[in-house]
């Protein structure tokens, strides 16, 4: 009995020793929805900190959205510090131009392991199926706006990750204030797209309040970018028009010629993605923000294109879906609380965003072609 009682006494002393690993403690369980995933309260070290002078290690989902993100991060974070990701495989000049791996946001251990394996600090969530095609596959929508987002909340508090996750116009509805739309009002979208953003807003707020996680939205405009084919949703008309324009002179637009929206050339988008992100946590008073640099209907967007290319033929073919869905968005943005709270300030224009496109796509190449 002496020498089970000896015994003990070691090894209560071992465990208590300073120099042994093996030192216990009672550690309070944060659990995370319903899912049998808990993280300690003390789960620092499942993430790196970084000072000042150190870039952050970023994970982007959905390549396709987002690739000249992708270049302008890897310009100030270092190449091999942005990550992209998505399901399919990528084109050559996206693969070699930096880190690409495969991500299913419906996978909740393919996520863990990409943030641990690659000690991910930042992420980017632009995996999102948009309005129309959204409407066309609710189910998916549902699946990949929803459940997609419920994976990538719980793993960025898990391992303390700054998220990124973008809301849209298509947030608000038709019973929200249209000329202008305010930071905060009432919202009640009616596609899944618009209904899904909301929920990301909401849902991020919560766990930033909950949890602590450093949870950063913007409600993005319509985007206008000459790196990226429509992708159905319903400002893509402001994107068309300028391929349809070089390619044959010709545009059918699909929504009413006096249907103003928000709209934003995608440098200032880029822009305004990374300066909120970059912006310290105390300048912050809310976590989702509008931003906004101009709106526009097609008419007048048309007008426009015509100093560039004046014989070309548009048609107004109207899709009753799309227009429906652009009647319920507003008509501006009132983004005056992203300009005081992080200096949030817009450089294109509507007559740049035009010439800019043109310079990019090859206006010349078309005009050579009809003289």
């Amino acid at each position: 009995m002496a020498i089970v009682k000896n015994l003990g006494r070691t090894l209560s002393q071992l465990l208590q020793s300073p120099g042994c690993g093996c030192q216990t403690s009672i550690v309070p369980v944060r659990c995370i929805g319903v899912s049998p995933r808990q993280v300690t309260s003390d789960a620092s070290f499942h993430s790196v900190s970084f000072s000042e002078t150190d870039h952050p290690r970023v994970l982007i989902t959905e390549y396709k959205l987002i690739v000249p993100c992708a270049f302008l991060f890897r310009k100030r974070f270092g190449r091999n510090n942005v990550i992209l990701s998505d399901i399919r495989k990528p084109p050559d000049d996206v693969f070699y131009n930096g880190p690409f791996i495969y991500s299913d946001i419906l996978d909740y251990k393919n996520l863990c392991e990409i943030v641990v394996n690659n000690r991910i600090t930042w992420l980017f969530h632009y995996s999102a199926l948009l309005s129309a095609v959204g409407e066309a596959n609710v189910p998916l929508a549902r699946a990949v706006n929803i459940t997609g987002l419920h994976n990538i909340l719980d793993i960025a508090a898990e391992h303390s990750l700054r998220l990124f996750v973008p809301s849209t116009i298509g947030a608000f509805g038709p019973t929200s204030p249209r000329n202008p739309a305010p930071d905060l009002c009432i919202q009640r979208p009616r596609t899944i797209y618009g209904v899904s953003k909301v929920h990301a807003e909401l849902m991020g707020e919560y766990y930033h309040y909950r949890y602590g996680l450093d949870f950063r939205c913007l409600r993005y405009p319509g985007i206008i970018s000459a790196d990226s084919q429509p992708g159905g949703g319903t400002t893509d008309y402001a994107v068309q028009i300028f391929h349809d324009a070089i390619k044959n002179g010709k545009f059918q637009c699909n929504l009413k010629s006096d249907t103003r929206l928000p709209m934003m050339y995608i440098d200032d988008c880029l822009k305004a993605t990374l300066d909120v992100m970059e912006a310290p946590a105390a300048s912050l008073s809310m976590r989702t923000y509008n931003i906004s640099a101009m709106s526009f209907s097609p008419e007048e967007l048309v007008q426009e294109v015509k100093k560039h290319i004046p014989e070309l033929q548009v048609t107004y073919t109207v899709d009753a879906v799309r227009q429906a869905i652009a009647d319920s968005w507003p008509m501006n943005f009132d983004d005056s609380n992203a300009r005081r709270d992080w200096g949030w300030k817009h450089d294109f224009d509507l007559s740049e965003l035009v010439t800019t496109m043109f310079n990019i796509l090859g206006s010349d190449s078309r005009v050579a072609q009809i003289n």
